[in-house]
């Protein structure tokens, strides 16, 4: 029952978070076959338990009683018989006794009963609480509480499955104040290149450090500490903007709220709403159009004031007008910053410090743009494209 009512509860995110989707396709009836298949499996599973429950019972009781009544029978025949190895005192005091027991055993059932029913939903949450992470903490942690002068990857290689690599000897030194532009086709190793930094994954060879430090040999907690994330899919909370813009800022006032805010373009909007900076933005940002999320998730990183910026296609999922606020309001965020972007559109990162183009997981090129675009090659061929 507890699994088909998960799988029922899924099933039912699923639709209502997929809404648009499921009435652009007219699959509305699709879906509604699907949830009378689960419902029916569910509520049959439901009665056959229900049914056993509230039968125990009146069934046990029924039992009970007709016990009592064959002892009461079969004893009596005994103790009025001649022979009887047993008096009248002595089976009443017995018939307490054995009806004493016939309530504890009942709880004894139901106890078991209410085991088996948690069992059920603590086996599913086992499976992640006992999930080990792949992330090994050093025994003795060195402190890391800023960043100097260099990221270095160091014959960095990576992959998921064994036999599939997606990043081969990366080779990269990222100097402080420095901006690094990732590029390349989709599967190129460009993301996951960016998610090494802050070890959302460990690499397979090779290693990284932060000022000669092995990033694997620091805590996790203040190796983030030093970076601020901005993604291509805005992650908003169904709170206020200023909830949302001091997520993971302890102690921050107003003005500064709204000094990062104006910093990420994003003031005017807000000032704009009925409640200001404590309108609520609904769930994951959905009263927000797509710029306005994004800039939101900027002024978020403004106010970190992180060392260490990480961009991943901060861009790319915005109209023309959208990417020029959001674009202008990168660029105050990335500046006096280290920054490694990642971009698909070419034109957000065109004036990096060092363009690194990435091909089947290697760094095929590297250089500034005006260098990459005369070698007349990978990087070439993407401007080519993209302006075509």
């Amino acid at each position: 029952r507890q699994e088909q009512n998960a799988e029922l509860l899924t099933q039912i995110d699923e639709t209502l978070g997929g809404l648009r989707v499921v009435k652009a396709f007219n699959a509305e009836s699709k879906l509604t076959i699907r949830f009378i298949q689960l419902i029916n499996a569910t509520r049959a599973t439901f009665n056959r338990i229900n049914r056993r429950y509230y039968l125990a019972h009146p069934v046990s009781e029924f039992f009970g009683t007709a016990l009592i009544a064959i002892l009461l029978w079969f004893a009596g025949t005994l103790i009025l018989g001649d022979h009887s190895s047993i008096d009248a005192a002595t089976f009443i005091y017995y018939l307490v006794i054995f009806y004493s027991i016939i309530n504890p055993a009942k709880d004894l059932s139901k106890a078991t009963y209410g085991i088996r029913r948690g069992m059920a939903s603590l086996e599913r949450i086992d499976k992640i609480l006992n999930t080990e992470s792949n992330i090994r903490i050093a025994e003795n942690p060195k402190q890391i509480s800023d960043f100097q002068s260099v990221i270095r990857y160091e014959d960095v290689s990576f992959s998921y499955q064994v036999d599939r690599p997606v990043l081969q000897h990366i080779n990269l030194d990222i100097h402080k104040g420095q901006t690094i532009a990732l590029v390349g086709q989709s599967g190129s190793g460009k993301t996951t290149m960016a998610d090494l930094l802050p070890r959302f994954y460990d690499t397979t060879a090779g290693r990284i450090t932060i000022d000669g430090v092995d990033i694997r040999e620091v805590k996790t907690f203040d190796l983030r500490a030093l970076m601020g994330n901005v993604n291509q899919e805005a992650i908003l909370f169904n709170d206020t903007f200023y909830n949302n813009i001091t997520f993971g800022v302890e102690s921050a006032t107003m003005e500064e709220v709204r000094q990062a805010a104006r910093i990420a373009n994003a003031d005017d909007f807000i000032m704009a709403t009925p409640d200001q900076y404590q309108t609520t933005i609904g769930d994951r940002g959905s009263r927000l159009s797509g710029g306005q999320r994004q800039r939101i998730s900027i002024a978020r990183a403004i106010l970190k004031n992180p060392p260490i910026l990480i961009l991943d296609e901060a861009t790319s999922a915005l109209d023309t007008e959208s990417e020029k606020l959001v674009q202008e309001a990168l660029e105050n965020l990335m500046k006096d910053r280290t920054t490694l972007g990642v971009a698909r559109r070419l034109s957000t990162l065109r004036n990096a410090d060092l363009i690194c183009v990435l091909h089947e997981g290697h760094i095929v090129e590297r250089g500034t743009h005006d260098e990459l675009y005369a070698l007349n090659g990978y990087y070439r061929k993407l401007v080519d494209m993209q302006q075509e």
